[in-house]
């Protein structure tokens, strides 16, 4: 089995920071691309970024800028760097992996961790 555990998360001021981390347990996966999505309350999931394995990222317009991903160690752990905070950052933040798994191409969500940023 193959596990995505986000964490990081928490309650701060805008303006302030947070790292996000992703972790994935299994240890017959090997992830190609790690993105990370996040969904507001009362809004649909929404794209954040992606990293691959050669170290390509991608960005939404969105997060460009005050956001930073990256990855060590084959995308294991991957980061999401957030800075200077706004109340409109406040969501659940989602890891997502697609990998090979015993030469099978795979995608694993983790459960999210909560970003809430005060005004």
């Amino acid at each position: 089995q193959v596990q995505l555990v986000e964490s990081g998360g928490g309650l701060v001021q805008a303006g302030g920071s947070l790292r996000l981390s992703c972790v994935i347990s299994g240890s017959r996966f090997s992830a190609a691309l790690v993105g990370w999505y996040r969904q507001p309350p009362g809004k649909q999931r929404e794209f954040v970024a992606t990293i691959t394995s050669t170290g390509t990222t991608n960005y939404a317009d969105s997060a460009k800028g005050r956001f930073t991903i990256s990855g060590h160690n084959a995308l294991n752990p991957v980061y999401l760097q957030i800075d200077s905070l706004k109340p409109e950052d406040t969501a659940v933040y989602y890891c997502n992996a697609v990998g090979l798994r015993l030469g099978s191409l795979k995608d694993y969500w983790g459960q999210g961790t909560q970003v809430t940023v005060s005004s």
